[in-house]
């Protein structure tokens, strides 16, 4: 029998009450998932729920064939997408797709965003691509996700939201705030005049130093 934790519940409860009130969702869309690395079991939003009613018990437990391990609810229409991105990246433990308003607008125009900004470049790396549209919650959504994410952190998907990943909950919100950040100041630059992007050797310098010496505990 495969161990449930309640601790992961409880985190896709509150994570997705900051997605929420932080601005990076609307109503019930959006949806978010962790990866437990020790059991492979996957928790994932509800479909449908708002955020603010979900509680520990309405969290969808799933292994990695999408077989619902524990939970009385739909899991996110969207859990195939969230299968794809763990399986095809051991290193990412946590799966945020958020219907933001800065970062949609450029998925609205199936335009990649670029370094315009050194916490983009330390966080999230060279541009964030736009993926091709494919209809929600379809397998061809999920592959079109996994084709055009690769190793990056995060994926515009035109005319619907984004997905960001990280190795954790805390991570993974870090991009997906800072991409939605860099969406608006691109937005308003460009309504002025034409946006520097920095150059691709500044933005591997700083996303290394991130990586390796930005913190107290490198």
């Amino acid at each position: 029998m495969q161990i449930v934790r309640e601790a992961y519940k409880n985190e896709i409860v509150d994570g997705g009450k900051r997605l929420l009130h932080q601005g990076l969702t609307v109503g019930t869309w959006g949806n978010l998932s962790l990866k437990d690395p020790e059991t492979g079991l996957v928790y994932i939003k509800p479909s449908g729920m708002p955020y603010d009613d979900i509680v520990a018990d309405d969290v969808v437990v799933m292994d990695e064939n999408g077989r619902i391990v524990e939970g009385k609810r739909k899991p996110s229409i969207e859990f195939r997408l969230h299968l794809a991105i763990y399986a095809h990246r051991p290193d990412v433990l946590a799966v945020l797709h958020t219907h933001a308003i800065y970062s949609s607008v450029f998925g609205t125009l199936h335009e990649e965003i670029p370094a315009i900004s050194e916490d983009f470049a330390e966080i999230i790396g060279q541009r964030v691509s736009c993926s091709h549209y494919e209809l929600p919650g379809t397998e061809a959504l999920a592959e079109s996700v996994i084709a055009a994410l690769g190793d990056e952190k995060a994926l515009l998907l035109p005319n619907h939201g984004a997905v960001c990943v990280g190795s954790s909950f805390e991570e993974a919100l870090k991009v997906c705030a800072v991409l939605e950040k860099t969406a608006h100041i691109y937005l308003l630059a460009r309504a002025i005049g034409k946006p520097e992007v920095l150059k691709p050797e500044d933005v591997d310098v700083m996303k290394n130093f991130m990586k390796t010496s930005y913190g107290q505990d490198k």
